[in-house]
């Protein structure tokens, strides 16, 4: 992709990795991840590792455990932006980012953030567009058991499901 195929659609690209480039918005400065080549369904996108490790979230981490939140490494895994209809996961167990769907060379990649997150530090209103949108996310414990199941989910979240049963 290269960057002047790229200011038709008012934005500039930030980073780019071996699989994917971070773009920002020109209008709106926010950031997101695309694909620059083609991932099937079960692909490995990227192994991933904890940057640093929190006791508290923060808009940028990733809930491993009760009190355990990591940064993501590589850092511009952080601008996977959420969706109610996600097409990665966050296998928090393998330390690896998984295609759910194909994500065709261009395609955003985004993924479902309370698959990761219990409760979320900011709570915000979902404008993902998706027939399925949730509106409001704030983290897997404010969903029902209904709606989770349509999800895949760290073993985490799971674990706090089986608790609040």
């Amino acid at each position: 992709m290269a960057n002047n195929n790229l200011s038709q659609f008012n934005t500039d690209v930030v980073f780019t990795a071996p699989y994917a480039v971070v773009l920002k918005n020109r209008t709106t400065g926010q950031q997101q991840l695309n694909a620059t080549q083609k991932f099937n369904s079960g692909d490995v996108i990227s192994p991933f590792y904890a940057g640093e490790t929190l006791s508290t979230p923060n808009y940028l981490t990733v809930q491993v455990g009760e009190h355990t939140h990591i940064t993501l490494q590589p850092s511009h895994l952080q601008y996977i932006n959420h969706s109610c209809k996600p097409n990665a996961f966050f296998n928090t167990d393998t330390m690896e980012l998984i295609a759910l769907d194909t994500i065709e060379a261009g395609e955003e990649i985004t993924f479902f953030y309370p698959s990761t997150e219990w409760k979320m530090d900011q709570p915000f209103v979902c404008q993902c567009g998706k027939p399925e949108c949730l509106q409001l996310i704030q983290g897997a414990a404010y969903l029902s058991n209904e709606i989770l199941q349509h999800y895949r989910l760290t073993n985490f979240i799971q674990e706090q499901i089986l608790q609040k049963v």
